[in-house]
């Protein structure tokens, strides 16, 4: 239930579900059901809606939420903040939904037709990835990356199209507050708030201004999502919930288990929070609901060929099907030949093909734009006609440009790679062990990471397991989040000049609060170092060279973050303590070393 593609193998059911019923003998209890009107009062005011809009207008809402959520994760802490990873999902981002609108226009240049071109600007990112798990690649862990970094754009635009274009009576009352709702969010984001609940009461407030103001209330959910902070957790907050869960451990009473999940639960952003408590109800209720209030398109009495022979419906088909691959491979083409960027290690242009034809499975938010553009209930059932039949294409061509791509392009898979780039050389790297040791452990490590700290000690306890059976090798990856782990790391090669590398080595993880150039002094002084040579060694051309090449074989061997171990010339793929570690070098058994 957790996997992508049981989430969209439950949008799917719910479809068919929805076309059954609504083209059953029991189709007008599926209409009558969604026209069933619903409120809620609070004295004398309230909201009444009938059941369909509390799923589009509400419902969806928290769907849109969640995106917003995602993109302000992944430009905060994830993938996006490496600008110049964003360049070419961007450039194909927006190159896949120029194409599909201006081929949906070719076809529907004038008339009530035309304001459906918003219905082939958008994917639905939870079907999309579904799909991909069943028909892409066993490992697409980078080409997931790519999808998502260029439904970021979809969705952005696609939300602002409905905001924008799809709405009408505008209140500027409501929209007055629905503005100071999000100055709110900002306040709250500036001051550190790290409660749930204030955040969660004013995006209510602005989703009740914003449906009362005329602008679809989709926007709402997405602008807010972009509101809440996401952080990596503070080592002071992550020591904190560990020392009050110790003095829960020791005293198991009412207040202070109350302390200590307070400490537990500020560790974690809200950001990351409200994205646990939302993903799995959102993925497995409110889009499951929403395709079977939407989905239903009664084909009897000459619907579907009438859905057939329109305009209409071949615009929202070639647009999603040809448009989306089209304008999405083009982009991404486009972009790294001109040097703008490049793909993501282990992504092919022939990946980018196949996604982009899976990215024409626009549904979700080509359902609920067909719904927002179209008065017609015949226009609206040629549109969803052509969303329903996209949605299979999309998929069959996406499954088709994948075995095109393992075939005659060679792209297996899209992953990163887990070989180890350069083999370990005893002249250069840091060993512990002997060197002709059988079993080989490579760590590339940031000196200001805490995690990497927590770890520091593993390979004392692995040594002191294996003997002389096993050598430990450390590789430097300063993260560009930890401003100081540079200089730490020249620091570590400058005392290896002296001999004293393993000496520095502990001391830094020891200080790793304390990494100023005045702190990095002070301890060369205290293990004994000549500091005026470790002075100017800091600027050494071959110490900043070592730096270097062990980022750039990092890079290649596909490290992306610290700690990172390979056993042997594999990278290692799961927990890092030193249990975990020693049963996977067990498992690698009696074998030659690297290098």
């Amino acid at each position: 239930m957790r996997t992508e593609s049981g989430s969209a193998g439950m949008l799917v059911v719910a479809a068919l579900i929805a076309l059954v019923w609504a083209n059953s003998p029991w189709s007008e209890s599926y209409v009558d059901l969604w026209h069933t009107e619903l409120a809620i009062r609070f004295g004398d005011g309230g909201l009444t809606m009938d059941l369909h809009h509390w799923i589009n207008d509400g419902l969806m809402v928290v769907f849109f939420f969640v995106i917003g959520l995602e993109v302000r994760k992944e430009f905060a802490i994830g993938e996006l903040t490496d600008r110049s990873r964003v360049v070419v999902p961007l450039v194909a981002g927006i190159t896949g939904m120029l194409v599909p609108a201006a081929i949906f226009l070719a076809l529907n240049p004038s008339g009530e037709q035309a304001a459906g071109w918003g219905a082939v600007i958008g994917t639905d990112t939870a079907f999309l990835l579904g799909v991909m798990a069943l028909v892409g690649p066993a490992v697409s862990t980078q080409l997931r990356i790519f999808l998502l970094t260029l439904t970021v754009i979809d969705d952005i635009v696609a939300v602002s199209v409905i905001g924008i274009v799809y709405s009408d009576g505008l209140s500027l009352g409501a929209l007055g507050v629905a503005a100071l709702c999000l100055v709110v969010l900002v306040v709250l984001d500036r001051f550190a708030v790290w409660q749930a609940a204030p955040y969660v009461l004013v995006v209510l407030v602005l989703w009740v201004a914003t449906l009362e103001s005329g602008v679809h209330a989709s926007i709402a959910g997405m602008v807010s999502g972009l509101l809440v902070p996401a952080l990596d957790p503070r080592r002071v907050d992550v020591e904190e919930a560990a020392r009050t869960f110790r003095a829960f451990r020791q005293s198991p009473m009412p207040g202070v288990q109350r302390t200590a999940r307070r400490s537990l639960t500020r560790a974690i952003s809200v950001n990351e929070r409200l994205q646990e408590a939302l993903h799995t109800p959102t993925s497995h209720v409110v889009v499951p609901l929403f395709a079977l209030a939407n989905a239903g398109v009664d084909l009897r009495d000459g619907v579907l060929g009438d859905a057939l022979a329109s305009r209409l419906m071949w615009g929202i088909v070639l647009g999603l099907v040809v448009g989306k691959a089209l304008g999405i491979f083009v982009g991404a083409f486009a972009s790294v030949r001109l040097g703008w960027g490049r793909l993501p290690q282990g992504v092919g242009l022939g990946h980018t093909l196949a996604g982009g034809a899976l990215s024409g499975i626009g549904f979700t938010v080509s359902l609920l734009i067909i719904s927002l553009a179209f008065e017609s209930t015949r226009l609206q059932d040629q549109a969803r006609v052509g969303v329903l039949l996209a949605a299979v294409l999309a998929s069959l061509a996406g499954w088709a440009a994948f075995r095109f791509s393992a075939r005659f392009l060679g792209q297996t898979d899209a992953a990163l790679p887990r070989t180890l780039s350069q083999p370990v050389d005893p002249a250069r790297d840091h060993v512990v062990g002997p060197v002709d040791a059988e079993l080989t452990l490579v760590e590339y490590l940031d000196y200001e990471c805490p995690f990497c700290a927590r770890v520091s000690g593993v390979g004392d306890e692995l040594r002191a397991h294996f003997g002389d059976r096993l050598r430990y090798v450390t590789r430097h990856l300063p993260l560009p989040v930890h401003p100081h782990s540079e200089l730490a790391a020249l620091a570590s090669e400058a005392a290896s000049l002296q001999g004293r590398f393993w000496e520095m080595h502990a001391v830094l993880f020891a200080h790793q609060d304390e990494l100023e150039l005045e702190d990095l002094v002070g301890y060369a002084a205290e293990i004994g170092l000549d500091v005026e040579r470790f002075m100017r060694d800091l600027d050494d051309d071959d110490v900043h060279r070592h730096v270097a090449h062990d980022v750039a074989s990092a890079e290649e061997s596909g490290v992306r973050g610290t700690p990172t171990f390979f056993i042997g010339d594999t990278r290692h793929i799961g927990p890092h303590d030193a249990r975990s570690l020693i049963v996977a070098l067990e498992q690698q058994g009696v074998g030659r070393p690297i290098g």
